[in-house]
């Protein structure tokens, strides 16, 4: 079984809104990696830039922070474009922001209403209430990774990313007992994503499609 349990019908675009979204993305440049830390995560060699949790805070932004049995990590290489690098930061922080609250085991968590609004807010919070409610949780490390950045405008950008969840698992909260199924096509997911910029200058996520099993993310 895959971490994740069920692609959800909440967040997935049309076809149409989806294929829009990937070419969208497809201007995603290259430059030197930086290794800074995720908020709330641990990273990898080629992880993505984001502030720390401590300047998060100091940011005005809701520290996210995760179990040591848990990490995200979160592969791409800066545009060197100040404004997609932001959509980027903020984009990872959101994905944070809901495993926090899967991890937590409460969807009333700062982190999850300051970086999604909208249908984002309203899928994730139904998306973490599905695990809290089945009494299951997460172990392991989900990395996400072939990145794609396009802006529309000032206020307005559209992500697409893949996820690897071979390595992690669902456990549950009361027993312990951690399902280890073997990987398979549905471990590999491929997520379009909308955000806006708010007033704060935050770039909230504000609708998301997924694809599991898709191709486009398979080894």
């Amino acid at each position: 079984m895959n971490r994740r349990p069920t692609l959800l019908a909440a967040l997935t675009l049309t076809a149409a809104a989806a294929l829009t979204l990937s070419a969208c993305g497809s201007d995603d440049s290259s430059a030197p990696k930086d290794n800074d830390k995720i908020a709330g995560a641990d990273t990898g060699d080629k992880a993505s830039p984001s502030p720390s949790e401590s300047e998060a805070a100091s940011a005005g932004r809701p520290a996210i922070t995760f179990p040591s049995d848990a990490k995200n990590v979160f592969e791409y290489t800066k545009t060197g474009d100040a404004a997609k690098d932001a959509v980027l930061k903020d984009s990872t922080l959101s994905v944070n922001s809901v495993d926090e609250a899967i991890l937590k085991g409460n969807t009333d968590t700062k982190a999850l209403g300051f970086y999604n609004v909208g249908k984002a807010l309203e899928s994730s919070v139904s998306y973490a209430q599905r695990y809290i409610d089945g009494g299951d949780t997460w172990i392991g490390e989900t990395r996400y990774f072939d990145y794609k950045v396009n802006l529309t405008g000032e206020s307005k950008a559209y992500v697409t990313y893949c996820s690897d969840e071979s390595k992690s698992y669902i456990k549950n909260r009361k027993t312990k007992k951690v399902d280890r199924s073997p990987a398979d096509a549905d471990s590999y997911v491929l997520y379009n994503t909308s955000l806006t910029r708010n007033a704060d200058g935050v770039w909230q996520t504000s609708n998301i499609g997924s694809d599991r099993g898709n191709k486009a993310c398979q080894p």
